[in-house]
């Protein structure tokens, strides 16, 4: 076995390994792309990269005049085609948009591909040991971090109710909450209004308190306080 195929064998299973840590990660918080996702990114990535690297060897007979090595135009084939891959596991969840992080690990994870692919391992298991420590510290740092918590309102009651759009605003604001993007309809000719807004507060535990006082009045027919998930 020629030195060159041994290396190259070394540098997919580096990629192997690396895409297979990253991905862990990502199985164990329970995303769409994980353990083998980010292993294929990885070692693909590398394995088309060794391909422009030793294209000399693989065209031998080739006139040396249709040759251009040039390994960066194959790194913005192999991120373009990684964007789709990411846009597949970008999903909207009723208010919520999930995947976005994990579109992410996957585009870092072509990139330490194409960097074992290119032999550059010291940058390769820096930029592993960062993205790995990204997904799961700064996962702990966010989560205590203050942040703005949002959620959607949705209220129904009786035309005839004297309960005001006003008097519904002071009881979110009671509770620490804001209201914004507020819209309004009718329901059954006219038998109900609806009430339906964007709501923001600093503690997610005041979405529940809000939701406690709400169902304890009768003016109230209905209503719905759905948090939005990070």
């Amino acid at each position: 076995m020629s030195d060159d195929i041994v290396v190259s064998m070394i540098r997919m299973v580096l990629a192997l390994i690396a895409g297979g840590i990253i991905g862990l990660e990502r199985s164990y918080n329970g995303r769409p792309a994980g353990f083998r996702t980010h292993s294929l990114v990885c070692m693909s990535s590398s394995i088309l990269m060794l391909l422009t690297v030793h294209q000399w060897e693989l065209l031998a007979d080739a006139p040396i005049e249709t040759l251009r090595v040039d390994p960066t135009r194959m790194a913005q084939g192999i991120m373009t085609g990684i964007g789709f891959l990411g846009a597949g596991v970008i999903m909207k969840d009723t208010y919520t948009i999930r995947g976005l992080t994990t579109a992410a690990s996957i585009w870092i994870t072509a990139s330490i591909g194409i960097l074992l692919g290119m032999g550059y391992y010291d940058i390769a298991v820096g930029a592993t040991i960062l993205s790995l420590g990204t997904l799961s510290i700064f996962r702990m740092l966010e989560s205590k971090l203050p942040s703005l918590q949002f959620g959607q309102l949705s209220v129904r009651i009786l035309r005839k109710t004297r309960l005001s759009e006003d008097e519904i605003l002071e009881i979110i604001q009671y509770h620490d909450v804001t209201a914004q993007n507020r819209s309004y309809f009718v329901q059954d000719e006219g038998k109900y209004m609806c009430y339906e807004m964007t709501i923001h507060t600093r503690h997610q535990p005041n979405f529940k308190k809000l939701a406690e006082t709400l169902s304890q009045m009768e003016e109230i027919l209905e209503f719905s306080v759905t948090p939005r998930s990070n």
